[in-house]
């Protein structure tokens, strides 16, 4: 009986926090941060946005590897229709963030996984309610000088410095930190590949 070698991992992203998730769960993903230029794409919806940057930068890595499994994902965080991805400077991240004290957000990830041993690919977005608490200034500018916001979609994060300033959620935590765990079973499981097949 012929053995059918595992497939590699490779997380086609430099974020940290999705690898540190990716870890967690039991993989060992390979690194390899995509190229793809993310200014001027556009979409008819931050959805349609997120979904087709995962699926850029997946195929973008994909090129690479002729036995891996790749996950691309981007996400957003989506306020009345509008796409606010990481702030480009401190004023913008209080003023994001002063908007949406005791308000509700969808934060938006995109998914795309690439079989590289057949070319067959799956995708799709994962969204989570995000409710935001009625946090004070003083404590929004002493979040601003930890550096955080700066370095995440939306200005926040479920599982850093900004995590006490958020009342809840509504699905997966997961997808708020930037990927889903169980979307990335199913994608997987459409490519015939068992999530459990690629555990380190």
């Amino acid at each position: 009986m012929v053995q059918i070698p595992t497939p590699r991992l490779v997380l086609a992203s430099a974020s940290p926090a999705r690898l540190d998730l990716l870890r967690r769960a039991g993989f060992a993903p390979e690194v390899q941060a995509s190229t793809v230029d993310e200014d001027g794409v556009e979409a008819a919806t931050v959805g349609d946005l997120v979904l087709d940057l995962a699926v850029r930068k997946a195929v973008d890595v994909a090129r690479h590897y002729d036995d891996a499994v790749v996950v691309g994902c981007d996400s957003l965080l989506d306020v009345d229709g509008r796409a606010h991805g990481k702030p480009t400077s401190t004023d913008e991240a209080l003023g994001r963030l002063r908007g949406l004290r005791g308000r509700s957000a969808e934060l938006r990830t995109g998914h795309c996984v690439i079989d590289t041993r057949t070319g067959a690919q799956a995708a799709a977005v994962a969204s989570t309610t995000v409710h935001f608490g009625t946090f004070t200034d003083d404590e929004l500018r002493a979040y601003m000088a930890t550096g955080e916001a700066m370095a995440v979609a939306g200005a926040f994060t479920l599982d850093g410095r900004s995590a006490p300033f958020l009342d809840g959620i509504d699905g997966d935590p997961g997808n708020v930190i930037g990927l889903s765990l169980p979307l990335l079973r199913q994608l997987l499981a459409e490519l015939g590949i068992g999530i459990v097949e690629l555990w380190s």
